[in-house]
């Protein structure tokens, strides 16, 4: 499929898991197996409806849920799920119709990357998928107080790209994301039926 921007469109920004890399399974195989380190489980439906979170916040969730509270830390579980992901994060291959996108338009509008990812998990994910040439705005978790649906990042993305929001598309695929795109002023385009995914 070949998407076209919407006339006026001045800046372009992508979420990175499950929109611009299909790397939400591996995402959730390393939650797992981190969770599994420790005596619990993560459910795949809690990863689905709470994506775009960042991973501290999911660790704090798997933390109360599992009865882990003064047993284990965020950074043990955090650590344990970024270690686990390092792992298969060289299988991660980019979703062909956003990527297209992104070399589409290369050169010809700004783009910027913003994400609920952690920094060092989205640096090796745009490395390993031959991605990170194309963006020199990165949003990631790491760089903003407020999370999505809260509309932080993509401001900041929008700041940094010098574009005013109205003028911007961001392509995303959640809720959360499309809600924050939504606050932030931008069109927000649900990208969930471009593509299938294992997860």
């Amino acid at each position: 499929m070949i998407y076209e921007i919407k006339p006026g469109t001045k800046g372009l920004i992508f979420d990175l898991d499950g929109t611009l890399v299909d790397s939400m399974p591996i995402h959730y195989e390393g939650w797992k197996k981190a969770c599994e380190r420790f005596g619990t489980s993560m459910d795949q439906s809690f990863l689905k409806n709470n994506s775009g979170i960042p991973g501290w916040v999911i660790a704090e969730t798997v933390i109360r849920n599992g009865g882990l509270q003064g047993t284990v830390s965020v950074e043990k579980i955090l650590n344990a799920k970024l270690e686990e992901f390092i792992k298969k994060q060289h299988l991660i291959k980019p979703v062909e119709p956003v990527a297209e996108l992104v070399t589409r338009y290369f050169g010809i509008l700004p783009m910027a990357v913003g994400t609920g990812g952690h920094k060092e998990a989205v640096e090796g994910t745009l490395e390993v998928t031959g991605l990170r040439k194309y963006f020199s705005v990165i949003v990631t978790a790491n760089d903003v107080i407020n999370y999505k649906p809260h509309p932080e990042t993509f401001l900041k993305c929008a700041e940094l790209m010098k574009i005013d929001p109205q003028f911007i598309e961001v392509f995303e695929d959640s809720d959360l994301g499309i809600e924050a795109a939504t606050r932030a002023g931008m069109t927000g385009v649900d990208v969930r039926g471009w593509y299938k995914s294992d997860y």
